[in-house]
């Protein structure tokens, strides 16, 4: 659990820095299950003809170092959501134990918990990010989950049904997060109200409409994470090393309350008064992903976002 001075520094700055959040067991078991998922897909695209033929003893950051330099779209296959649009029965996306067991970490739900209470749900709004070394990256990418991330708050990537949900996010270090290698930035203090956000290239804030303060990095050791108050202004730093940088966001409210994203599946992560209803089972949380894909890929299209690129915020 968190300490009253952290509570406090909370409510006032709008987040917090906290190292070892998981153990090192759960670290490695996501860092091998995405290995053994890497070995899948890389077969798979090479198979394909997408990329060259893996070479002995090529682990995950080679393989996915090809696929990067040949081009092929390697991110949404390794995410844990579905994107903003296109979505197909086919859609790939990644739901393991391991990425399962990180989610529900009791240390994660204990941060949740003192800060929300002791009714959570697994928000839906999550993703893996994996930011290449930025100088590389083609100038017509613009996913924040593979760029440098665009001021925001996280309430603003919700629909309009979530604003009064309480609600956090749990910004969790894979690798160390360092000012080199694109960590966090953030606009210390929570603000009074969502500001107006823009989609013109990501879902973000227009300069004219930041808050007058001084950004302060939030960098973190593997294992550690941030975690953020949903009206509290961040963003990430470029990556200028010459390696990648692996975190997740997660995102946890109040059970009852609207996920902001609620055509996406969901589930009880904690509950202190029902815990008969909290879910124990991997493989019902890919079962639900994969039957909201389905449901999603043959609907009419709702929007994951509220801010129209014609809105009167990106003029």
């Amino acid at each position: 659990m968190l300490t009253p001075a952290q509570i406090d520094q909370f409510n006032r700055d709008g987040y917090l820095v906290i190292e070892d959040v998981i153990d090192e067991a759960t670290r490695q078991a996501v860092i091998d299950e995405y290995a053994a998922l890497m070995d899948g897909l890389y077969d798979q695209w090479h198979a394909e003809g997408h990329v060259p033929a893996p070479q002995a003893g090529w682990g995950f950051w080679d393989k996915l170092g090809a696929a990067f330099r040949a081009g092929h779209e390697w991110y949404q296959p390794l995410d844990i959501s579905l994107p903003h649009a296109d979505i197909t029965d086919d859609t790939p996306m990644h739901f393991g134990p391991a990425v399962f067991d990180m989610a529900t970490h009791p240390r994660i739900l204990d941060i949740a918990e003192a800060l929300l209470g002791p009714e959570l749900t697994s928000n839906p709004i999550q993703h893996v990010r994996i930011k290449p070394p930025e100088r590389l990256v083609d100038g017509d990418e613009v996913r924040a989950h593979i760029v440098s991330t665009d001021w925001h708050q996280d309430r603003g990537v919700t629909l309009a049904e979530a604003d009064e949900t309480q609600m956090l996010t749990v910004w969790l270090a894979i690798t160390d997060a360092t000012v080199e290698n694109g960590c966090l930035q953030v606009m210390p203090g929570i603000e009074e109200e969502m500001l107006p956000h823009c989609s013109l290239r990501q879902t973000g804030i227009r300069d004219r409409y930041l808050p007058k303060k001084e950004p302060v990095p939030a960098p973190v050791k593997a294992g550690g994470a941030v975690i953020f108050h949903p009206l509290t202004p961040h963003a990430s730093l470029a990556n200028m090393s010459d390696g990648y940088r692996w975190s997740f966001d997660l995102r946890y409210n109040v059970t009852g309350q609207s996920t902001g994203r609620d055509h996406f599946p969901s589930f009880v992560a904690r509950s202190r008064a029902n815990p008969e209803t909290e879910l124990k089972d991997w493989r019902v949380w890919r079962r639900m992903w994969e039957d909201t894909r389905h449901s999603v890929a043959h609907g009419t299209h709702i929007p994951q976002h509220r801010w129209p690129t014609s809105g009167p915020y990106c003029a």
